[in-house]
C-alpha cells in the first residue's frame, strides 16, 4: 500500500496523494515559503488541486502567490484557478505541475495574473534537514485526523527572483520550508505556526498547532502538538495524548502555548497585528469554505527548560514567524 511503505519513506509521502478520482472529496497543497534574511519581508507559493466530494470530475488546481511586505504593509495576493485537464500531479515522483508552473526537486517556476498585475517566479531551494511530523508515522495511514502534513524540507535555502507586478525582487539566500498538506477536509478550527530559523539561533525549527475536528455535530478539545528542534535536539510533543495535554489559547491576532513531556516544557506565543494579515478563502471539499488569516511576517518568543540537563534558553523572532487562524 502506498501510504505504507511512505511511511519507511518520507520522500514518497512527499509525492502527490491524488490519484485522479477520490470520490469523497480531497485536497492537496504544496507550499513553499520563505523570509528575507533581515527584512520583514516574505514569499508563500502554493500549488494546490481541489476536488469537491461527490464531484471529482469537477476538480480543480489552484495556484496561490503572497508576497508580505512589512515596510510598507502593502502585501501582494494572486490566486489562479487552472482546469484539471492542465495539471498533473504525480504519485511516483515530486513534480507538481498547474497550468504552465511547475515544482519538481529543488525548483519553483510559474507566473499568474490577479487584477491588472502580473505575478512571476524563478526560485530554487537546497536543505540538508530530515522532514518534521506533526503527527506519528501510523497517523499517516489512517482516516482519522482527517488532515495531514509534512515539512518535506526544514530550513531550505532559497534563491532566485520574483515578480510583483513592476517590482523585481532578488531572493538571496531566504530561508523557509517546502512543505505538503493533504486531507478529505480542512481541520475544523486551528492556529497553525512555523519558524524557520530564529533571530538568535538560525538553525532552530519550530513546527506547532493547536486545532480542533468535528465528529459528526461535536467538536474534540482543543490538541496542541508541537516540534521544535534547537540546540541539536528535537523536542516531540506531537502524540495525540500528549497534543490533548498541551495548552493553546488563540485570538485574532495573539496564541499562547504552554506543550511538556518528560524531556523538556515548551511555553511561548505567536502575534502579530491586523496590518500583518492577508485573509484567504479555501474551498472545503465537503462544501462550503475556510476563512485563513495569514501572515509570514509575524513575532514568536519561546521559552525551552530542558528537563533531561536543567538547562534553560529563550528563541525569538521578530518578523520570521508563519502564523495562521483558520475558522
Amino acid at each position: 500500500m502506498k501510504i505504507e511503505s511512505s511511511l519507511r519513506d518520507p520522500d514518497v509521502l512527499n509525492h502527490a496523494q491524488y490519484d485522479g478520482r477520490k470520490p469523497g472529496g480531497h485536497y492537496e497543497s504544496f507550499y513553499q515559503r520563505a523570509n528575507h534574511p533581515t527584512r520583514p519581508l516574505a514569499f508563500w507559493i502554493r500549488y494546490t488541486v481541489f476536488v469537491p466530494a461527490g464531484r471529482p470530475e469537477d476538480a480543480i488546481g489552484e495556484l496561490w502567490f503572497v508576497f508580505f511586505d512589512g515596510e510598507s504593509g502593502d502585501h501582494a495576493v494572486m490566486k489562479e484557478e487552472i482546469p484539471i485537464d492542465r495539471c498533473s500531479f504525480s504519485t511516483t515522483s515530486f513534480d507538481v505541475r498547474i497550468g504552465d508552473a511547475v515544482l519538481t526537486p529543488g525548483r519553483l517556476v510559474g507566473g499568474g495574473t490577479s487584477g491588472n498585475v502580473r505575478f512571476d517566479w524563478d526560485l530554487s531551494y537546497t536543505s540538508s534537514h530530515d522532514p518534521i511530523f506533526l503527527q506519528s508515522r501510523r497517523a499517516y495511514s489512517w482516516k482519522f485526523p482527517k488532515a495531514k502534513s509534512l515539512v518535506a524540507h526544514p530550513l531550505a535555502v532559497f534563491n532566485g527572483f520574483l515578480d510583483v507586478g513592476d517590482r523585481a525582487i532578488p531572493v538571496n539566500g531566504w530561508v523557509g520550508s517546502q512543505n505538503h498538506n493533504w486531507g478529505s477536509a480542512h481541520t475544523d478550527k486551528y492556529a497553525f505556526a512555523q519558524v524557520a530559523g530564529f533571530d538568535d539561533d538560525p538553525d532552530a525549527f519550530l513546527e506547532i498547532a493547536t486545532a480542533q475536528v468535528k465528529i459528526g455535530p461535536l467538536r474534540t478539545p482543543r490538541a496542541t502538538m508541537l516540534v521544535l528542534r534547537a540546540h541539536g535536539r528535537e523536542y516531540d510533543m506531537s502524540s495525540l495524548v500528549r497534543a490533548l495535554r498541551n495548552r493553546g489559547t488563540y485570538s485574532s491576532g495573539e496564541w499562547r502555548f504552554d506543550a511538556a513531556n518528560d524531556q523538556a516544557r515548551i511555553t511561548g506565543t505567536v502575534s502579530a497585528p491586523d496590518d500583518a494579515f492577508v485573509d484567504l478563502t479555501y474551498y472545503n471539499p465537503p462544501g462550503g469554505t475556510k476563512h485563513c488569516r495569514n501572515t509570514k511576517i509575524g513575532r514568536c518568543e519561546i521559552e525551552v527548560h530542558d528537563k533531561t540537563d536543567g538547562r534553560r534558553f529563550r528563541l525569538t523572532t521578530e518578523h520570521r514567524a508563519l502564523f495562521e487562524i483558520l475558522s
